[in-house]
């Protein structure tokens, strides 16, 4: 009420939709949406046409034609536009000043750190802005509406860790859920960072981690629907639009490989503007995939936080050496990073899919107590991300750690963000299973910690003896501290 016909028409009001429905099925739509409160309107029928027989678009209001138009003018009336794409780009299609550059907004202590420290490489990626906690945002946010929530964004005995998904029950009085989790990558197509940084492998590592995260609380990933929520600078840039052109690849090559059809999407294809000075501010190009996925029964949802002590630690898939495109290199920046492989770890497509397969099909037996995926900081960030949720210490070994037959430095060991592993927390009674489970699908495992009754996060590589042992208080205070205020 109170609308005009033409506000109507033209209204980009959110939370709607519209569907093209046979009019048999119009009675089982209506009270479906009754039982959901949501609201209902028969606006048309498709099939009218002009008086020469051609398809017309017809809009009355209260009685009153309002609106005539051809459908062939709708559909081929508008010049389509044909744009330029130039790959390798001659140079780069953005600037991206939001994203901080090696040790920049790091405390003095840290600013200084060394590539070879561990263990204040460790503290630095907890406390970087896209690893550290967003506890202060994300609890101004209710979470528990109508009491249908499983797995909450935070978990842990005291709700202080980085859960991988959230699950919900849409229908409360089923054991059904859903599964929701992101992934993203952005990194991986920064030039500045990689020597072969590219969106194709961005997009594909952001598809990968989306599937892992929902995985990780228990969905099966035959069931899961993935949306893209593109955020790129100007396409009138050749080589803006070619890294688009990438990206859209590697959507159809994902979303083929693990069975994970896109159902809905988003994108802001103008992410920039030029300061009077002549300066281009750009936003880089990143891709936001979001993964939905049934949880056929949320009693066997699984959390990221260590459960109990004696428990072993599982790494699920192998590592590679590449840091080109990670947070470690972000942090340490490209003096550190000469030392280093710099090309960007690839998703194996063949690989992934059936991990993910595999595990999930080890956390619907009950066979795995959590579950955390390794992506943001490697798997040293993940393992410590486990024990400070749980608070139980960790003993951890990186000597048998899987990485196909290549001997790995210690930073590729600890903080490479190679795609398509998994942490799996396995109880003594139940490493068998797991075993013969991950061999028969030819899938590169390890046990590479033990978790304890002390309060600490010790490390050996392979390369040395202990090199770590810190506090998981102090590992958590690290994780909370940018946004604890």
């Amino acid at each position: 009420d109170g609308l005009s016909y033409t506000e109507i028409w033209i209204s980009e009001a959110q939370e709607r939709m519209v569907l093209s429905v046979p009019p048999e099925n119009i009675d089982q739509l209506q009270a479906l949406c009754d039982a959901e409160d949501v609201e209902l309107c028969d606006l048309g029928e498709f099939g009218r046409t002009d008086e020469a027989g051609n398809p017309e678009l017809l809009l009355t209001y209260r009685g009153h034609d309002v609106g005539r138009l051809s459908m062939g003018l709708l559909h081929d009336g508008v010049p389509m536009p044909t744009r330029a794409a130039t790959w390798p780009p001659p140079t780069p299609p953005h600037v991206s000043p939001g994203m901080p550059k090696a040790n920049e907004g790091l405390d003095s202590e840290q600013s200084t750190i060394k590539p070879n420290d561990l263990q204040a490489s460790l503290m630095a990626l907890l406390a970087h802005p896209n690893i550290a906690s967003k506890h202060w945002i994300i609890r101004q946010y209710d979470h528990e509406v109508q009491g249908g929530s499983t797995i909450k964004p935070l978990v842990g005995p005291q709700q202080d860790g980085p859960g991988d998904a959230a699950v919900v029950r849409p229908v409360l009085g089923s054991r059904r859920g859903v599964a929701i989790g992101c992934g993203v990558a952005p990194l991986l197509a920064d030039s500045q960072l990689a020597v072969d940084a590219d969106p194709y492998w961005m997009t594909l590592a952001a598809i990968d981690e989306a599937v892992r995260n929902v995985v990780c609380v228990g969905a099966d990933p035959t069931r899961i629907a993935i949306l893209d929520n593109f955020c790129w600078p100007s396409c009138d840039n050749p080589g803006a639009m070619a890294t688009l052109v990438h990206a859209c690849e590697a959507c159809y090559d994902g979303a083929m490989a693990y069975g994970t059809p896109f159902v809905s999407g988003k994108d802001s294809l103008n992410n920039q503007f030029t300061t009077e000075d002549g300066k281009l501010i750009a936003i880089p190009p990143t891709l936001l995939v979001t993964a939905m996925a049934i949880v056929n029964d949320v009693k066997t949802a699984r959390t990221m936080d260590a459960k109990q002590s004696g428990n072993r630690l599982i790494i699920v898939g192998p590592t590679t050496a590449g840091l080109g495109g990670s947070h470690y290199a972000a942090v340490h920046g490209p003096d550190a990073m000469a030392s280093v492989d710099q090309h960007i770890p690839r998703v194996d497509l063949a690989l992934g899919p059936v991990i993910a397969k595999t595990v999930a099909e080890l956390i619907a037996k009950q066979a795995v107590a959590s579950a955390h995926d390794c992506s943001d900081g490697g798997l040293l960030v993940a393992a410590a991300e486990m024990a400070f949720a749980g608070r139980v210490g960790l003993d951890m070994d990186l000597a048998a750690l899987p990485t196909d037959g290549v001997s790995l430095p210690d930073a590729a060991a600890c903080f490479a963000e190679t795609p398509s592993r998994y942490l799996l927390e396995i109880a003594e009674d139940h490493l068998d299973t797991v075993a013969k489970t991950l061999d028969r699908a030819k899938i590169p495992f390890a046990q590479i910690g033990t978790f304890t009754d002390h309060d600490r996060l010790t490390l050996r590589t392979s390369t040395g003896g202990r090199v770590m042992d810190v506090a998981l208080d102090e590992l958590r205070n690290t994780w909370l501290k940018p946004l604890d205020w």
